[in-house]
């Protein structure tokens, strides 16, 4: 889930990678995983977890 705007986008795991498209188009930068169980955040800019 973008956390700039909330869309939620399927991961690069996923064959869309509605996620990775979603930052292409808007810039937002930073997402989290909505997945059960998962806390992670990653960051497009830095290439990182957060």
């Amino acid at each position: 889930m973008c956390l700039i705007c909330g869309h939620a986008g399927c991961c690069d795991s996923s064959k869309n990678k509605h996620a990775t498209k979603h930052y292409h188009r808007n810039r937002h930068p930073v997402i989290e995983s909505l997945e059960p169980g998962e806390d992670w955040r990653w960051c497009y800019v830095d290439n990182e977890f957060v």
